[in-house]
């Protein structure tokens, strides 16, 4: 697999994160060590230092997949958050997990939920709670 690039993560995120971490389910396993791995390598900064180009909890990001010839538009919630709208993703879907502490314009490589490596690439970040002075969300 290709060098990841660098991610930022937000200390309130990283917390909350770990909380979400502990309570999961044996079952879980993968998504956990997926989003563990993401954890251990970011830099953690407070969220009025987060700079306004990364992927946050509950931003809103158009993403391209190389797989496919789309763009998505998700934002990327907790689990608790999910609803049928379609335009969420959660932090525990292999591209969720992906997404998190991303730059714009920021590939990177991940596994997907069928074992094949895609190549995830953020093209913008239309909405930031950091970037809009939500820091309690």
């Amino acid at each position: 697999m290709a060098t990841k690039p660098n991610i930022i993560v937000s200390e309130q995120d990283a917390e909350r994160l770990d909380k979400l971490l502990a309570s999961l389910p044996e079952k879980e396993f993968s998504a956990r060590e997926a989003l563990e791995a993401e954890l251990d390598r970011a830099e953690i900064l407070p969220s009025t230092e987060m700079p306004n180009d990364v992927v946050t909890m509950n931003s809103t990001v158009r993403f391209r997949v190389s797989s496919s010839k789309d763009d998505f538009c998700l934002t990327l919630v907790y689990p608790k958050d999910m609803d049928d709208s379609g335009n969420k993703i959660s932090i525990l879907a292999p591209v969720g997990s992906a997404l998190l502490g991303l730059r714009q314009g920021d590939e990177i490589e991940w596994p997907g939920s069928d074992g094949r490596v895609m190549q995830v690439r953020i093209e913008e970040i239309i909405y930031q709670p950091e970037r809009e002075g939500e820091y309690h969300r």
